[in-house]
């Protein structure tokens, strides 16, 4: 059945414009029109709510994902940080609907790193999922970052935005005024016009809050307009220096990425997802699977006396994973007949494993029965399994 005019109106004012790409139910904006053409966030666990690995990592001296899903840090021997999932329970983030921030401590200061030290924190985005900017065409899109920071230390920090396809970068600045307190940033990168973004799960852009460096990532000037991307130019503004005192610390929250040019008064709002929806879409990354003693993994299969396989079926991930895990000897197990076990040192993942199915594979059992199928669990305390897809 056809529409009416009456209709149509009525379908748009009761569009739902919400924050971070997303839509909801109620309108917000003037003729209820949202102003982003994504209809999820494209940032994930901008709220820091989801942290499946810890909610607390001490002495961290090295890179990698440590603790909020989604978020790596990049540290070159520039002092040791305690990183922790930190509880708002006032503030101005508390006020707009954060409880989570990432929270950086420095427990061992670098007051004189070499040139050659860094120290940032970010996101690693897929391609994919960047296609809305219409980055490489003469339609490219501006892109506007927002986020609540606070730090014991007042200054000014770099956030840049490196296009790893083409080898491109553009950044912007914040300030944080006021020590020991919540406040709101906005920053607007240039649209470009030079390099698109491949179509694929592949890594295509850093967003990278710069904390600390040595002299090679200070001396250019901090690119406003997209450039060949430049070591001098990362950290070229910034002066918050995290790493030069054990009383610094620096936390995050709240961090969107919206298509197109945004200012206080216009920016949409924040998108709160349930943990659930969060939870999935980290889940693409990263799936945490078991923890402590005698917890169920799977079941198991015999594939000779010495060999079994473990079959997870998994939530789709952005590629075949791999494994995570703290492991040692006899951490895990296979259920036998009568009761029995059998004890496992060691697991591995096989090679007909896909991005949605993962086979586990020990060859390190003993006294099994070729063709038996059973279940294996975990056998120790200090047991952890995950898998692994991130960027």
């Amino acid at each position: 059945m056809a529409l009416s005019k009456i209709d149509v109106a009525n379908m748009l004012t009761g569009a739902t414009p919400v924050a971070n790409g997303g839509t909801a139910l109620t309108s917000g904006f003037q003729n209820g029109v949202d102003p982003r053409p994504s209809t999820v966030p494209i940032i994930q666990n901008g709220d820091m709510a989801v942290s499946q690995r810890a909610t607390s990592v001490t002495g961290i001296t090295d890179d990698g994902y440590k603790l909020c899903d989604r978020w790596y840090e990049y540290l070159s021997s520039l002092g040791t940080y305690t990183f922790a999932q930190e509880a708002q329970t006032s503030g101005n983030a508390f006020n707009n609907g954060f409880r989570t921030a990432f929270r950086i401590d420095c427990t061992t200061a670098d007051a004189s790193p070499s040139a050659s030290d860094e120290f940032w924190w970010g996101i690693k985005l897929e391609g994919q999922d960047l296609q809305m900017f219409k980055k490489g065409s003469s339609n490219a899109e501006k892109f506007t970052l927002a986020f609540w920071v606070k730090s014991n230390k007042t200054g000014v920090g770099q956030v840049n935005f490196r296009d790893t396809d083409n080898s491109r970068m553009c950044s912007g600045t914040y300030t944080i005024s006021s020590a020991n307190t919540w406040e709101h940033k906005i920053i607007n990168i240039a649209a470009d016009t030079t390099g698109a973004f491949t179509n694929d799960n592949a890594e295509s852009l850093q967003i990278q809050w710069y904390l600390d460096s040595g002299s090679n990532y200070e001396g250019g000037a901090t690119p406003t307009a997209w450039e060949a991307d430049s070591a001098g130019d990362r950290n070229a503004s910034g002066n918050l220096n995290i790493g030069d005192n054990t009383a610094n610390d620096w936390s995050i929250t709240g961090i969107q990425l919206e298509v197109g040019e945004f200012t206080s008064s216009t920016l949409p709002p924040f998108q709160h997802e349930s943990y659930g929806e969060n939870l999935l879409r980290c889940q693409r990354y990263f799936q945490h699977i078991v923890s402590g003693n005698h917890k169920l993994i799977s079941y198991a299969h015999w594939a000779s006396s010495s060999q079994i396989t473990f079959i997870l079926n998994i939530l789709e991930m952005r590629a075949v994973p791999t494994i995570d895990y703290d492991n040692g000897n006899d951490y895990w197990a296979i259920g036998g007949s009568s009761g029995s076990t059998n004890t496992i040192d060691s697991l591995i993942i096989d090679g007909y494993s896909t991005n949605k199915c993962v086979g586990l594979y020990s060859g390190t059992a003993a006294g099994g029965t070729t063709g038996y199928a059973y279940y294996g669990f975990s056998d120790n305390a200090s047991a952890r399994l995950a898998l692994v897809s991130e960027l």
